[in-house]
C-alpha cells in the first residue's frame, strides 16, 4: 500500500510539474510572444545544424549563424528583427552554400545594446564580421530583406571586389515616398495597419496581444534607435544618384502584396541599376522567407544558379 501511494504521489507530482511548465509556458507566450517566437526561430537554426558564435569588433561583439558548405551566401536580415527570420529557408540553402547570418548590429545579441543606431553602424558591424580569417577570403553573394537590402547595396558599393552578385528583398537605397504606415505603431489601429502592409491579404494577421507586445517593442527596440539617428543620417546613406554606376549583378525579389516598400518602389531600383532583374513572388508580402518560404527558395534556387559574374 504505501509503495503504491508513493507511486500515485510521484504521479500527481509529476502531472503538476507538467501542468506548471505548460502554464508558465502560456504565460510567457502571452507577455512576450515576440520573445518567444525569436527564441523559437533562433532553436530552430540550432537544430538544423547552424552554430552561433560571436565576432569581437570595435562597436562590440557581433553574433553570427554559420552552417552548410559551398560558396559564401550572406543573408542580412530587416529592421527590428534577427537572424531566425532565414530559419525557414535557411536548412535548404545550406546544402549548396556556406551561410553567415549576422544579427546586424543593435539587433538581436549584437552590439551595441543601446544608443541611437546610425546605419554606419550597422555597416561597420558587417565589415569586420566579414574581415574575419575565414569569410575575408572568399568572394560572397551578398542577401538582404528590407534594411538588409540597403546594408547589402551599402556594403557592395564599397567593397566591389568582396561580392560575386547581390539579391535584394524588398528593399534598397531609394528614398520612399512617406506613407501611412509607422513601424513604432502606438495604438492597436496602427499596428494592425503596419501587419496589413507587409502581409498578403490570405496571410492570418495576429492577435491583440501580439500587436500590444509589437507596441511595446517597437518603441523601445531596434527599429525607435534607428530612428533617433534622425533623417540626416538616413540621408548619408541615400545611393539614389550612384546606382547607375554600381557594379555588381543584381536581382530584386518582391512581393506583390507588399505595401511597405511596393512593386513600384521596385521597379524604381530596376530602371537605376544597370541590368538589374525584378522576380515578383504571388501572394507574398514584405518578408517571403517568413510568409511564402518555398517560393522565395524557388526563386534562389533559380537565379543563383544562373553566373551572372
Amino acid at each position: 500500500m504505501r509503495v503504491s501511494h508513493a507511486v500515485t504521489m510521484a504521479a500527481y507530482l509529476t502531472i503538476a510539474t507538467v501542468l506548471a511548465c505548460l502554464l508558465g509556458a502560456a504565460i510567457a507566450v502571452f507577455r512576450h510572444p515576440l520573445a518567444v517566437t525569436v527564441w523559437l526561430r533562433r532553436r530552430e537554426l540550432r537544430r538544423s545544424g547552424f552554430v552561433k558564435s560571436q565576432v569581437p569588433t570595435s562597436i562590440g561583439p557581433q553574433t553570427v549563424w554559420q552552417g552548410g558548405q559551398g560558396r559564401g551566401l550572406v543573408l542580412l536580415h530587416g529592421a527590428g528583427v534577427e537572424a531566425g527570420t532565414w530559419y525557414k529557408v535557411a536548412p535548404a540553402l545550406s546544402h549548396q552554400y556556406r551561410l553567415l547570418m549576422p544579427d546586424l548590429a543593435g539587433h538581436g545579441e549584437s552590439h551595441p545594446a543601446a544608443g541611437a543606431l546610425s546605419l554606419s553602424t550597422l555597416v561597420a558591424g558587417l565589415e569586420e564580421v566579414l574581415d574575419t580569417a575565414e569569410w575575408k577570403p572568399q568572394e560572397i553573394i551578398l542577401v538582404g530583406n528590407s534594411l538588409g537590402a540597403w546594408i547589402t547595396l551599402l556594403y557592395a558599393n564599397k567593397h566591389p571586389a568582396r561580392v560575386k552578385r547581390v539579391v535584394l528583398i524588398s528593399g534598397g537605397p531609394v528614398k520612399k515616398l512617406p506613407g501611412d504606415v509607422t513601424l513604432t505603431p502606438k495604438t492597436r489601429e496602427e499596428a494592425r495597419r503596419a501587419f496589413d502592409a507587409v502581409l498578403d491579404p490570405s496571410t492570418r494577421r495576429p492577435p491583440g496581444f501580439v500587436l500590444d507586445d509589437v507596441i511595446r517593442r517597437s518603441n523601445n527596440g531596434p527599429i525607435a534607435r534607428l530612428n533617433a539617428a534622425g533623417e540626416e543620417d538616413i540621408a548619408k546613406h541615400l545611393l539614389d544618384g550612384e546606382l547607375s554606376r554600381f557594379p555588381c549583378p543584381v536581382d530584386l525579389l518582391w512581393g506583390e502584396s507588399d505595401r511597405l516598400v511596393p512593386l513600384d518602389y521596385a521597379r524604381e531600383l530596376q530602371h537605376k541599376l544597370p541590368g538589374a532583374r525584378l522576380t515578383v513572388l504571388e501572394k507574398c508580402g514584405h518578408a517571403p522567407q517568413l510568409e511564402r518560404p518555398q517560393t522565395l527558395l524557388d526563386a534562389f534556387t533559380r537565379i543563383l544558379a544562373e553566373d551572372r559574374g
